[in-house]
């Protein structure tokens, strides 16, 4: 029997015996960024005042399984829960100034930075992220951009160290996605005149 014949035999055992096991990797983020704190190197652009994140991006819900890493498992990303974290960090806030999470979009004074998933979706062993970013001030919407990563593969994390690997796996390439937009969306800001004069 070949290990991909093996791997299918055990995914379908799995789901018709009803032996799944629920494994969030949302829950401990704020830990993970943590334990990578400095990793980042975002540029500085104290460009708003409070972040909010859109309904569907607070309520986002994701699940999947991996044969490499034992079919069994249903692996879980709350997104809400991993940009509430990455904005909350040091590293973020070194970045940004000690930014608030706002309650809606309305910004009172200054700008909010305005969070709407597109997409997010973990597969080939890797974190795909797609993510709309918008300013918004008294004036209205001043700025917003779609940004798309995909975080760096875990192939051999997920094979190799199970499901301890895997949660791991799944947290680095997000964070790592996540990492690049929002780099790219700190120089998008520090490189657009009017937002620059705002800061």
């Amino acid at each position: 029997m070949s290990f991909r014949t093996l791997i299918a035999a055990v995914a379908v055992i799995a789901v018709t015996t009803g032996c799944t096991i629920n494994r969030p990797t949302s829950d401990d983020y704020r830990q993970y960024l943590a334990n990578n704190q400095g990793a980042a190197k975002l540029p500085a652009a104290k460009v708003g005042e409070q972040y909010y994140l859109t309904p569907a991006t607070q309520a986002h819900h994701y699940e999947f399984r991996s044969a490499t890493a034992g079919y069994a498992n249903v692996w879980t990303v709350d997104f809400g829960k991993v940009l509430d974290a990455t904005m909350q960090s040091p590293d973020v806030i070194a970045a940004l100034g000690n930014i608030k999470k706002a309650s809606d979009d309305k910004a009172a004074s200054g700008n909010t930075i305005v969070f709407d998933l597109q997409n997010y979706t973990f597969k080939d062993h890797g974190a795909h992220v797609e993510l709309a970013i918008a300013i918004r001030n008294a004036q209205g919407e001043v700025f917003r951009k779609v940004y798309k990563a995909d975080g760096d593969t875990q192939g051999g994390k997920m094979f190799f160290a199970g499901a301890f690997g895997m949660k791991n796996a799944v947290q680095q390439s997000t964070k790592l996605a996540v990492d690049s937009i929002l780099t790219r969306f700190l120089n998008d800001v520090n490189n657009t005149p009017a937002l620059s004069a705002a800061k």
